[in-house]
């Protein structure tokens, strides 16, 4: 999968777009949805469930601390933008592109 301009990187860490679809059947990365990366959340929107799914199944997904994974907007939104802590562009799209939850890494929804 080509992650294009969802994921940008800054001086302490990467930045990622994110489209949210919650209340899926299971937790996984679908694809990209225009310039986001589209995540299916098996969580409801509802308490900040949602967000809390993202950011543990983002950071047991690059192999980093829950800590170090941070919403930067979008709390009550499906379009987010989440900050990841030390980590390098290299090792974002690696973890990504190769992850086992990727269901179709062809999808461009819209």
């Amino acid at each position: 999968m080509e992650l294009g301009g969802c994921v940008v990187e800054g001086s302490e860490g990467i930045e990622i777009r994110i489209y949210v679809q919650p209340r899926a059947s299971k937790t996984e990365i679908i694809g990209l949805h225009g310039e986001a990366l589209k995540i299916r959340l098996a969580a409801p929107p509802v308490d900040g469930q949602a967000n809390t799914e993202l950011c543990r199944f983002l950071a047991r997904q690059l192999g980093v601390p829950q800590k170090d994974v941070q919403l930067k907007s979008g709390v009550s939104s499906r379009q987010k933008r989440v900050f990841i802590a030390g980590k390098t562009l290299a090792a974002i799209r690696a973890a990504l592109t190769k992850s086992p939850s990727t269901k179709n890494p062809e999808h461009r929804g819209g």
